[in-house]
């Protein structure tokens, strides 16, 4: 196999000095996953490291082995310079190299000749840098890769790590020649027609261009368990095609690594680790990271999983699906050890890239004729949903019908009473059982590939349903996709139960890797097909549009649908220089459902919009179309720079084009300030009103004023070419804006203007409260029997920015 259990720094003693072990604890199975490779302290010894500090390009750190090299004694060249250390004519060429424009690594290697007594040594110079970060505890992030470690601190300085390999003999091609030599595997893989010609297209490359005994390409499944799918190899080497092997033989941390650093050659499993002088860095007083380095040195254990194998060389390349690591080229060298140049290493690399590319457009090629299809039935389903004159059961469950959305053996669905099923029939106590089980689960979707072995208690047979999605639904109602269990044989690379050997050291005894790599087959039983992740996220939008035809399709589910009303009216923004209050109260009648909504966003300029409406009527219908508008509406103000009024005059035009056949009275208001309004403790309020009640303002002082224009404005819906005007009002810090609907003023013995006078006169009793309490206030008050009508409401405190 390739990098299995690489473990972090590795020493002659093999013990652990690292703050993830005890001091002394030595490194084997029992605790190899958690030790820190990328700060091994010591290089593989085929070159020599120097870590130079810039930009004075001194020589601050270097392996031990720099003699081998250079010629020059580790001790005498540390705090020199690096011109002193190489040769002026050397030096300068890293200096220029890595002071030119762009990405240092794809300038590799830089081609020196050093003078070793007289003698010219060709070598290739490999270069990158270490960004150090003031908390400097993990993997330092790469100037080009800021993203390892998780939240970075401020970049102190760098260091420039030079790696040299000797290059003896003639160099295959230089760096920027790799595409030349690779043209002709480049054009094949455009020609192959299938996944496996893909593959076996790029071992037999990687093998010719390398020499390496034996090349396989490894792939993860979704647990990181690895098959080989294709290998070329020397003809007197036995198979290993087909054969898998456990995810702990590569752990986390070490594919964290293949995702960033995408070659890694160990040319001698049994090479003795050149240490790194000092031990830790002086610029950090820590070990140098050496995630992008090509010497790294490697776990001792690993070195021994080779070993065992009868490796005696290896280099792996990854596979990356966008930033995920897909898979390995596993390269194995059986007769000596090997070490392929670096451009000879980098060409194959730029196979490995290209097939990555590849297997990226084939995916996406087969998950967008896919994803087609399933919109497709989706959005016959959804229109079909429609039909209030047949059952929803069955609709869902014809052709095309939910089989066609998700795969399954069966799928029964209960909805509005009516019950049904398609695929293979499942006795109904089974169908109790799943449609319990899932309902306590709790999620919008529960989905399980292995329902023997997560609910035993059901006694399920997994035969009939081992894998289970399933949509619990208001009421007692549900779908649910059933997949029988696929029962089927692994070939193992040894038995994956018994990955490691017990080997006495002394008094001592530790684990290390396994020695048997025969063919072990398993039989694999309770489990199905897996559910995919996009089957997961068709399935929950399913979900949403079963949500609104339920709603949509009888009063008497109208519990469910104002469940949908309240998820579409989300938690506003939290700015540091504005206070919300957000409330909805729906009408006492729980029956009468209405379009009332409220919105709150930030776009990304910084200003804040504040959004409410109405739409006319109180029927599903009426919720149903505000829940359009909101969305058009959302969608035609968040990115624009368009003013209120013309985002009212667009959405207007919408609903005229779209045949929405709906009115509604909106307002739509902006808050946003410039520095200087800023600084001055102002807030401009842009707002235009469609036919909707006007905004209330309570200054500091506590006054109230009622932003009522001068004309009426007409309700969307009405005419799509009418003029929208936009006022503009500015307020001082601390000022208070409450939006609302017609549910918080009017009443039967009670017109508008009157309810209006009055949330005036109870606002103005209640300044210097929260907004919170504000808003709950007004609402106790003013509807002390509850709401006749629904209510949504807006209120928004103008604080001091912060920061």
């Amino acid at each position: 196999m390739t990098d299995q259990v690489q473990t972090g720094r590795v020493q002659t003693d093999e013990t652990s000095t690292s703050p993830w072990l005890a001091p002394g604890e030595p490194v084997d199975l029992t605790n190899c996953e958690r030790e820190p490779i990328h700060v091994p302290g010591s290089v593989q010894p085929r070159g020599v490291l120097l870590a130079v500090s810039e930009p004075d390009m001194v020589v601050r750190q270097v392996s031990r082995n720099l003699v081998d090299v250079v010629g020059m004694a580790w001790d005498d060249a540390l705090g020199r310079p690096l011109a002193e250390v190489l040769g002026v004519p050397a030096a300068g060429a890293v200096a220029r190299s890595a002071s030119a424009f762009g990405d240092l690594r794809e300038r590799n290697p830089v081609e020196l000749i050093l003078d070793c007594d007289g003698t010219p040594c060709p070598v290739d110079a490999i270069l990158h840098r270490v960004s150090h970060r003031a908390d400097d505890r993990g993997p330092a992030a790469h100037p080009d890769d800021p993203s390892v470690g998780g939240r970075l601190t401020p970049i102190a300085a760098t260091t420039l790590v030079v790696e040299l390999e000797p290059a003896s003999g003639p160099r295959p091609f230089s760096f920027p020649n790799t595409y030349q030599a690779v043209r002709g595997t480049i054009v094949e893989l455009n020609r192959a027609t299938s996944l496996p010609q893909l593959y076996d297209i790029t071992t037999q490359a990687v093998r010719a261009l390398t020499g390496f005994d034996r090349v396989m390409l490894y792939r993860f499944d979704a647990e990181y368990n690895g098959e080989v799918v294709a290998e070329a190899r020397a003809p007197e080497l036995n198979s290993f095609l087909g054969l898998h092997y456990p995810a702990s033989d590569i752990p986390a941390q070490a594919r964290a690594l293949y995702e960033k650093n995408w070659i890694r050659l160990i040319d001698d499993v049994d090479y003795t680790p050149s240490p790194l002088e000092p031990v830790d860095l002086p610029a950090t007083g820590r070990p140098l990271d050496l995630t992008y380095s090509t010497l790294r040195s490697v776990s001792p254990i690993h070195c021994e999983y080779l070993r065992n194998m009868g490796v005696r060389a290896s280099m792996s390349i990854s596979l990356l699906q966008g930033d995920r690591l897909w898979g390995l080229i596993a390269c194995h060298h059986y007769t000596g050890t090997h070490a392929p140049p670096y451009a000879t290493r980098a060409a194959a690399e730029f196979l490995g890239s290209t097939l990555s590319l590849r297997l990226v457009d084939r995916a996406e090629d087969e998950e967008h004729r896919r994803a087609l299809q399933v919109r497709s039935t989706m959005a016959w389903l959804t229109a079909a949903a429609l039909d209030e004159e047949r059952p929803l059961a069955d609709t869902l469950l014809g052709r095309p019908g939910l089989l066609d959305v998700v795969p399954a053996d069966s799928v029964v669905v209960n909805l509005q009473g009516t019950s049904g099923a398609a695929g293979v029939p499942l006795p109904a106590e089974v169908v109790t059982a799943l449609a319990r089980w899932a309902t306590e689960q709790g999620g919008d979707v529960v989905t399980t590939d292995r329902l023997p072995l997560v609910a035993p208690q059901l006694a399920v047979p997994a035969e009939l349903a081992c894998g289970v999605m399933a949509i619990p639904l208001p009421e007692g109602q549900y779908v649910i996709w059933t997949r029988a269990e696929q029962v089927h044989s692994v070939d193992w690379g040894g038995d994956p139960h018994n990955k490691a050997i017990a080997e006495r050291e002394g008094y001592t005894v530790r684990l290390s890797p396994r020695k048997s790599f025969d063919r072990w087959r398993e039989v694999v039983r309770n489990r199905s097909e897996p559910w995919q992740p996009t089957q997961c996220a068709e399935v929950e939008d399913l979900r949403t549009n079963l949500l609104e035809a339920l709603y949509a399709r009888s009063r008497r589910v109208a519990r469910t649908a104002l469940t949908l009303q309240r998820s579409l009216l989300s938690e506003p923004p939290d700015p540091d220089h504005l206070d919300f209050a957000v409330r909805y109260e729906p009408a006492a009648r729980e029956s009468q459902v209405g379009g009332d909504w409220y919105d709150v966003f930030t776009q990304p300029d910084g200003s804040t919009m504040l959004v409410i409406g109405d739409v006319v009527g109180h029927d599903t219908e009426a919720a149903a179309s505000m829940g359009q508008l909101r969305g058009l509406l959302r969608g035609i103000a968040f990115a624009s720079s368009e003013t209120p009024a013309e985002v009212l005059s667009r959405l207007d035009r919408a609903i005229e084009g779209l045949q929405l056949r709906t009115m509604a009275s909106v307002l739509v208001g902006r808050l946003e300030q410039t520095p200087e309004e800023r600084e001055r403790g102002l807030t401009r309020m842009r707002w235009s009103n469609a036919g909707h009640l006007p905004p209330v303002v309570q200054a500091p002082d506590g006054s109230v004023q009622v932003l009522d224009g001068p004309h009426p404005e007409l309700l969307l819906g009405v005419s799509p070419d009418a003029p929208r005007r936009e006022h503009v009002t500015t307020m001082a810090r601390g000022s208070t804006v409450l939006l609302y609907t017609d549910g918080l003023v009017e009443r039967r013995d009670q017109v508008f203007d009157e309810g209006v006078a009055r949330l005036c006169a109870e606002l103005g009793t209640l300044a210097d409260r929260p907004v919170g309490e504000i808003a709950d206030a007004l609402i106790t008050r003013l509807l002390p029997d509850g709401a006749e009508d629904d209510v949504a409401l807006i209120a928004v405190r103008l604080n001091e920015q912060r920061g």
